[in-house]
């Protein structure tokens, strides 16, 4: 079955736009399917969320021409970084890549990190190796918009045997919602590489809706190590729709740690593809909801290598009116022996008017593996409210004592100090405290 679908732009004016900003043809191309696709595809189906009720119909205008980049931070982002002669920083402001830095020291040693678009001309064999092959464009149709309307984003390229101490960041700022918003992240850690990377997406303050559709794609090769942290804060008035993949080679690890702090509705899928033998993924999500938020977060692993092992651990809160979905799905296939899959959903509720709903799902097609889950749905126990009262807190201090422990597994293990810290923030300002 195929649905009518509203193009934000038309095939021919892609073509023209892609063209005519020097991308090469395979890319055009790429687009243009992209674009077709999504005519015929479907909103993906989700757990108790009716995607086809939302309003998704502004994704902004696709745009012809990049500015020159001023290698100025914005306002909004100075506060956010601290540069020093090693910092290695990416900032996209609404459909454009502004500011790059990476140390000499590690693009002595090979490593990239440049937007996506400027690797697509300088690294084009490198970057069509690895573009939508985690996340397809055929899926659905906002993985094929993604495909189609991507703009900015990030290649980081870490070479054989490499190991990156210092985190590399990236900020995407949007606060004009006039413009396409869609970085696409594009990580390859080739074997026995080591690298941190952090993101963090924030919006101004702008009264007209806007749909942000992104994608992250990870490939960790044998031996390799990737951390990917990443805190979403985009206003009320955006709709926050990303899919993160990781692939994962021969006893290489995936570690994920996300918080999802949106003031609007939001979808996100954080995905690892356990392909080796020994591979591991460990994926931390945090989510605040509050006023009248839909949220639906699934955290997934599919394991085909014997031995893997995948960790999960997703901790909500909710507030006021907000409802999350909260997925966790761990999927071994035949021939996946001795695979290892835990996985933990916690939904804490504030009000009698929030909703949760945790979902564990096993998927089991191999008999020699070991695999469980645990999910609770609930208000703060007032036991430990009581407990804390008695040694002199108040109860107001108490609950929000309860609440910082209970996100904390992911909160202190942001790998950047001031991230940690904006986070931290970003969680008592959702609270109300």
């Amino acid at each position: 079955m195929t649905t009518q679908t509203v193009l934000p732009v038309e095939p021919n004016t892609l073509q023209s736009i892609s063209a005519g900003n020097g991308e090469p043809a395979w890319l055009t191309e790429s687009r243009v399917g992209g674009l077709r696709l999504a005519a015929e595809l479907e909103l993906p189906k989700l757990e108790k969320t009716k995607l086809e009720r939302w309003d998704l119909s502004h994704f902004g205008a696709f745009r012809s021409g990049q500015p020159a980049r001023s290698q100025e931070l914005p306002a909004q982002v100075a506060s956010l970084v601290d540069l020093k002669e090693d910092s290695n920083l990416l900032v996209q402001h609404n459909s454009s890549v502004v500011y790059t830095r990476l140390s000499a020291d590690l693009a002595a040693k090979g490593v990239i990190f440049t937007d996506l678009e400027t690797a697509v001309r300088e690294h084009g064999d490198l970057v069509k190796t690895y573009l939508h092959t985690a996340v397809k464009p055929e899926e659905n149709r906002l993985t094929a918009l993604h495909a189609a309307l991507w703009n900015g984003g990030v290649f980081l390229y870490v070479p054989k045997n490499v190991e990156v101490e210092i985190p590399l960041q990236s900020i995407f700022l949007i606060d004009d919602p006039s413009a396409s918003f869609a970085p696409h992240v594009l990580i390859v850690a080739e074997s026995n590489s080591r690298v941190t990377y952090v993101d963090n997406y924030i919006s101004g303050s702008y009264e007209s809706k806007i749909v942000h559709n992104g994608a992250a794609e990870v490939f960790v090769k044998a031996g390799a190590k990737v951390q990917f942290a990443t805190v979403h804060h985009l206003n009320e008035q955006t709709t926050d729709l990303i899919h993160r993949r990781a692939v994962i080679d021969n006893d290489g690890s995936i570690e994920w740690i996300v918080g999802e702090m949106n003031a609007g509705d939001s979808v996100s899928e954080t995905l690892s593809i356990l392909k080796g033998n020994g591979s591991l993924s460990d994926a931390k999500v945090i989510a605040v909801g509050s006023g009248s938020q839909k949220l639906n977060y699934t955290t997934k692993a599919i394991h085909f290598g014997k031995s893997s092992d995948s960790q999960m651990i997703t901790r909500a809160v909710m507030r006021e009116q907000a409802t999350a979905i909260i997925n966790g799905i761990t999927k071994i296939e035949k021939g996946a022996t001795k695979a290892n899959g835990e996985q933990t959903e916690k939904v804490l509720m504030l009000s009698p008017k929030a909703r949760g709903d945790a979902n564990p799902i096993l998927l089991i097609d191999e008999d020699d593996v070991t695999a469980g889950h645990a999910a609770s749905v609930g208000q703060v126990n007032q036991e430990q409210i009581y407990y804390l009262m008695s040694r002199g807190i108040t109860r107001e201090q108490a609950e929000r004592l309860i609440i910082y422990g209970f996100l904390a597994p992911v909160v202190s293990d942001i790998p950047l100090e001031q991230l940690q810290e904006q986070l931290q923030g970003l969680v008592e300002r959702k609270l109300g405290q």
